[in-house]
């Protein structure tokens, strides 16, 4: 069974380890999509320190007043004067000119050994990374807090293996949503007012490298409207209402990815300059986006077997990709890999069959484990179905296992 990363127990152990190291360590810096518990998170870790720690939220109409900052800081110092202080920092981003104003503080804390440990978060993987690289060369680390798998919807709504993984198909991970299940026009409400519309509407917008709002909506409904598909950049262009040369909509698929919402596969090869030229395969990040936006919500595995093996395919993908693993789609005509994984998995390459298949189908997988021997093939399967691969020495595992424990 491979390891689980990026979850909240993750997170959680690594910040209190770190934060137990000789204060001022480096700054901590947390990121991750909307509504998967980074605030809940801090809160729990402020908790733990008591009177030692400071918290204060970037979108909280009190950072509007001036002098909220030094306030922060000038709070943090008095505590630290009993011990070791933690400041914890949310929503940063939404803060003015964050960056250079931590680094400046940082350095004065190191100078004068103030021991204050400072944790910062933000909900947009761009805000956070641009003014970090810019600013805190050196002086951070950064943690991803992302999409909740299936094996901890299971252990903390105490839900079913296989109710874990066919919700995370069906409805996304999203926790907050959960209690609104049974209730599906209260559902989307809640995914489009609390996740959809605030990532979009204050994370992408706000940051100011968007001239055209309204294509950058149309190029997220189309690229949710398109799971796990291979869908070329000419192609997307032409589904918008609202005409956009090819790089701008290029460019709005990385800010969409950068928010934790779509990703855009590269195909594998070993030049770079031929995955940059090859047409994106669309990944929606988390399955409650594709749920929300489509008119007829979740599909019926029986009644919408094609739709619904779209949707396994894209909840795999998405799972990896959260997971951080370096996933990438390999197709030359007529062959094809749905995936292809690289990272702390190992070397997988990836078919997703939900339906019956052959030995015929599965042409496109041997072919590319026989040029790239370093990958082990897997087919991922619907139950049952697992020994139609093994019988071609494949090696195989139902959808539901996967979404739960990854490639074994």
């Amino acid at each position: 069974m491979v390891v689980l990363e990026n979850g909240y127990d993750h997170c959680r152990q690594v910040l209190k380890e770190r934060l137990r190291e000789t204060a001022p360590g480096r700054i901590q810096i947390l990121t991750g999509p909307r509504q998967v518990g980074k605030t809940t998170l801090l809160l729990e870790l402020a908790g733990q320190f008591g009177d030692q720690a400071v918290y204060a939220a970037g979108d909280d109409p009190s950072a509007a007043l001036p002098g909220f900052w030094e306030r922060c800081w000038a709070d943090a110092e008095a505590r630290a004067q009993n011990g070791p202080a933690v400041l914890m920092l949310d929503e940063i981003h939404r803060l003015a000119d964050w960056a250079a104003k931590l680094k400046g503080q940082w350095d004065r804390l190191r100078r004068k050994r103030i021991p204050i440990h400072v944790v910062a978060s933000g909900s947009s993987a761009l805000h956070v990374a641009t003014g970090s690289r810019e600013s805190l060369a050196g002086r951070f680390e950064r943690l991803t807090l992302s999409h909740w798998p299936a094996a901890a919807l299971a252990e903390v709504f105490h839900r079913s293996p296989e109710e874990a993984a066919s919700g995370v198909v069906r409805f996304g991970s999203y926790p907050g949503a959960l209690e609104f299940e049974k209730n599906p026009a209260r559902w989307r409400a809640y995914l489009r007012d609390a996740i959809i519309e605030p990532a979009i509407g204050r994370d992408v917008l706000a940051q100011g490298a968007v001239r055209r709002p309204a294509l950058l909506r149309q190029v997220f409904a189309v690229a949710v409207g398109s799971p796990a598909r291979i869908v070329s950049l000419q192609k997307i262009q032409g589904q918008l209402q609202d005409k956009g040369a090819l790089e701008t909509v290029e460019h709005y698929l990385q800010l969409l990815q950068d928010a934790y919402l779509v990703a855009p596969l590269e195909k594998y090869s070993s030049a770079a300059s031929r995955r940059r030229s090859s047409p994106p395969k669309l990944v929606t990040l988390n399955n409650g986006l594709l749920s929300a936006l489509h008119p007829d919500g979740a599909p019926d595995r029986k009644k919408e077997p094609e739709r619904f093996g779209c949707w396994v395919e894209n909840a795999c993908l998405a799972f990896a990709v959260n997971q951080g693993q370096r996933v990438t789609y390999w197709r030359e005509e007529p062959l094809e890999v749905d995936a292809v994984f690289e990272g702390t998995w190992g070397k997988w390459a990836v078919e997703v069959k939900t339906g019956r298949f052959s030995s015929q189908d599965l042409r496109g997988l041997m072919e590319f484990c026989r040029r790239y021997p370093a990958f082990t093939p897997l087919v991922i399967t619907a139950p049952g179905d697992e020994d139609c691969a093994r019988r071609h020495g494949l090696r195989s595992m139902k959808w539901e296992d996967f979404l739960l424990t990854g490639p074994v």
